[in-house]
This record gives C-alpha cells, sequence and structure tokens, in this order.
C-alpha cells in the first residue's frame, strides 16, 4: 500500500512538473528546475509501477507493465543525459542501449504472442507494437550517437524533446486514460480523459516543428543545461 501510495503522488507530481516544464521559457530557470523534478519523479514513478507489478506477475498483462515502467526510467534518463552529458559516461550510454534493445525485443515479442493467440485481443497487442516501435527508434538513436559524437545543436534538442515528452504522454495516459475508473463518472467522458495525451503530443509536434524546421534553436538556451565547452 505505501509503494502503491508513493508511486500515485510521484506520477501526480511528474504530471504538473512536466506541465510547468513545457510551459516555461526552454532554457529558463524555471525550465531547468521543473524538468529536473519532471525526471526524479518520473524515475520514481516508473520504477515503482515496475517493481509492483513484478509483484504480481501471476496476474495478466503484468509483465508488459513491468516493460513500460523500465522504458520510461530508460526515457527520462537518457533525455536528461542528452543535454547533461558533464554528468554522463559511456558506460551509461551502452547500458541504455543495451536497456532499449531488451525493451525492443520484449515488446515485439508481446506482440507476435498476442497476435498468434487463438482469441485476438487489442491489448496488449497495439500498446506492445507501439512501445516496440518506439524502442526501436530509441534504440538506433542511441546506436548513431555511440558510433559518432554525442548530439549536439538541432540534434540534441530533438532528442532530449521527444523523450521527455514521450515519457509525459506515458505518464498522462496512465494516469488518465489507464485510471478513468477512478474517476466520478461524469468526468470519464473520452475528451477528459484523452485531452491531456493530445495536449502533449501537441506541445511536442510544436516544439518539434520550431527546432527542426525553423533552426529557432538559439532562443531556446537549452546550452544553459550543457556543459560550458558544448555549442547548441
Amino acid at each position: 500500500m505505501t509503494l502503491t501510495l508513493v508511486h500515485i503522488v510521484a506520477g501526480l507530481s511528474a504530471i504538473v512538473a512536466g506541465a510547468i516544464a513545457l510551459c516555461a521559457a526552454k532554457g529558463g530557470e524555471v525550465h531547468r528546475k521543473a524538468g529536473v523534478v519532471f525526471v526524479a519523479t518520473m524515475a520514481v514513478m516508473a520504477s515503482l509501477g515496475a517493481i509492483i507489478a513484478a509483484t504480481k506477475l501471476h496476474q495478466p498483462f503484468q509483465k508488459f507493465n513491468v516493460m513500460a515502467g523500465t522504458f520510461t526510467v530508460y526515457l527520462v534518463t537518457t533525455a536528461l543525459l542528452t543535454v547533461r552529458r558533464d554528468v554522463g559516461k559511456r558506460w551509461m550510454d551502452v547500458a541504455a542501449l543495451a536497456l532499449v534493445v531488451a525493451v525492443a525485443a520484449f515488446a515485439f515479442g508481446t506482440a507476435a504472442v498476442a497476435l498468434t493467440a487463438a482469441k485476438f485481443s487489442w491489448f496488449p497487442t497495439l500498446p506492445a507494437m507501439i512501445f516496440g516501435t518506439v524502442a526501436l527508434l530509441a534504440m538506433l538513436g542511441d546506436i548513431r550517437m555511440l558510433r559518432s559524437a554525442p548530439a549536439q545543436g538541432k540534434r540534441r534538442l530533438i532528442r532530449h524533446l521527444w523523450r521527455m515528452c514521450t515519457a509525459m504522454f506515458i505518464a498522462t495516459g496512465s494516469f488518465f486514460a489507464g485510471q478513468a475508473k477512478v474517476f466520478p463518472e461524469e468526468y470519464r467522458s473520452p475528451v477528459l480523459m484523452f485531452a491531456p495525451m493530445l495536449a502533449v503530443l501537441a506541445a511536442m509536434a510544436y516544439w518539434w516543428v520550431r527546432v527542426a524546421w525553423t533552426g529557432r534553436v538559439r532562443r531556446m538556451r537549452i546550452h544553459a543545461v550543457a556543459t560550458p565547452h558544448q555549442s547548441t
């Protein structure tokens, strides 16, 4: 019960901190502090979620929840390391790659088993395929980074951006749509349950376009959280 309570509080804190980080001026003090809180609370929430699920492996789909929690920790950790190379080491990048390879393999394996089952079910088939695809993209990004220098400029910002926003998407989805039954019935409409998730996707798309297509990198001042010798 205590672990579950901490898991819920950490999740709520992560959603609030993530919302502040998305709305604050990028690279500013509020953005940096909210981002650190988001990473810390997301790591606690996802880790405890995986641990709680691991104690219930006899129940359906709990292995999938262990994988989802592990992948979420991976996302926020690598997103932070992307802009804080002063705390990153190559062994961390190698360990992260190994972890995401395992996540992708498990996700696609889960989807394959579900697809060959006598009775098809969208869960966990569809979520497993989505997790597997995202993990595969993350894996390719990690391989590219390990084969070359650490990501710089737009590449670094985009890597940081999509990993943080994907983690935020998972958090909002788990809390709102995933726990719809705990909300009063009058608040269980699809609009209210899925609006936070759509808002995160919209914010990610906005910043992606701003960084990748308009070239407005310098104004985001993301160098404030990088090492002094790195260019942005």
